[in-house]
């Protein structure tokens, strides 16, 4: 798989540092050449409970505001809480923060490629050229009905306000921003591998969701919901009239079962679980559509924090008709003995920050 937003790639240290900041959490993992397969040799989450309490507490939102400072901090503990050595990180961009669209052109070589994107950005783009960075990665190719050769070329934008405010975080916590990527791409990379099987990758927040579609572990289409985690503590909250904080710990107990004493609970969660399912079968058709002679999706993975709750496998799974399960991106990464207990309760996750990780031993 490319490797588009390589603005900032540079060669880095045999240790890579890789961090995913989110809406309400800083991940980090740390990472060296194995015996047979990369190594995690230090890790850390940071999750700040606030949102829970007060909707806008949180590091970034969807309108492209991230708060340096708060970011900036978090990151600062938890780099001296974990000790880690690497100074020169990775980090991932969220979808909401990119602008992403495929458009499709006659087979051309590179040069006139790169000549037509650009110009081509100029039209999609809702900023001016010169206040963003461009890339952009082949998806697919087609015959369209004059028997010519066309090639689906996914877009991709970054406001560089964006990019400096991410540089801003690093450099205040110490670091070197090597490379930013798109954390659907670090997903796929983690979760699909080099499994060709069409997947639909969907990653579970804490305020969005992000469905992937992958073919030939590829990332195809791309889209994303705020029916989220949060949203179903919030339901519960309002519902059972509790603090939002009782109703996290409740989520996590007891998760969402169809039958038991806990079915009562579920059904206040299930209209928002209904909704993220609603938003992968749009994604669904919206894939064909775009892609007429595509394969059918044949799996799904769960991932993100979502992915820990009780019963959500087995509900996807029925709703959506496909075999679900849950992210292991660990399985492609050594890592200490003492870890693997916490193993199956972190795989969700970290898939985007050891997916990022993963690039630098492609």
């Amino acid at each position: 798989m490319l490797n588009p937003l390589g603005f900032l790639k540079q060669k880095i240290s045999p240790s890579y540092l890789a961090v995913d900041i989110g809406t309400t959490s800083v991940k980090l993992v740390e990472v060296r050449r194995g015996k047979q397969l990369p190594e995690v040799t230090n890790y850390g989450i940071l999750e700040s409970s606030g949102h829970l309490l007060r909707a806008n507490k949180v590091l970034q939102t969807s309108n492209l505001k991230i708060f340096e400072d708060e970011a900036a901090e978090l990151l600062k503990l938890l780099i001296r809480e974990t000790k880690v050595q690497a100074r020169d990180a990775l980090a991932s961009l969220a979808s909401f923060s990119v602008f992403m669209t495929v458009l499709d052109f006659p087979e051309m070589e590179g040069g006139e490629v790169e000549k037509t994107m650009v110009f081509q950005a100029r039209q999609y783009i809702p900023l001016p050229i010169s206040e963003v960075a461009i890339d952009w990665l082949k998806v697919g190719e087609f015959e369209d009905q004059k028997g010519q050769r066309r090639q689906q070329i996914l877009l991709i934008s970054v406001p560089q306000e964006q990019i400096k405010k991410y540089q801003k975080i690093f450099l205040a916590a110490g670091l070197r921003l090597s490379a930013l990527e798109l954390e659907s791409l670090s997903v796929v990379r983690a979760l699909a591998g080099n499994d060709p099987t069409p997947t639909i990758i969907i990653d579970i927040g804490s305020r969005s969701t992000n469905i992937s579609l992958t073919e030939k572990s590829q990332l195809k289409f791309n889209v994303q919901t705020d029916f989220a985690g949060a949203s179903l503590t919030q339901a519960l909250a309002t519902s059972l009239s509790i603090n939002p904080l009782r109703a996290e710990e409740l989520k996590k107990e007891r998760g969402i079962l169809t039958t038991g004493p806990s079915y009562e609970l579920s059904t206040i969660m299930l209209p928002f679980l209904d909704a993220i399912i609603n938003e992968v079968k749009k994604a669904q058709f919206s894939y064909q559509s775009q892609f007429p002679g595509a394969a059918k999706m044949e799996r799904v993975i769960v991932t993100g924090g979502g992915a820990n709750l009780l019963g959500v496998e087995k509900y996807f799974q029925t709703e959506l008709g496909l075999p679900v399960v849950k992210a292991a991106p660990f399985s492609r990464f050594e890592y200490p003995a003492v870890m693997e207990p916490l193993v199956p309760e972190l795989n969700p996750h970290m898939s985007v920050v050891l997916g990022l990780a993963l690039r630098e031993f492609a």
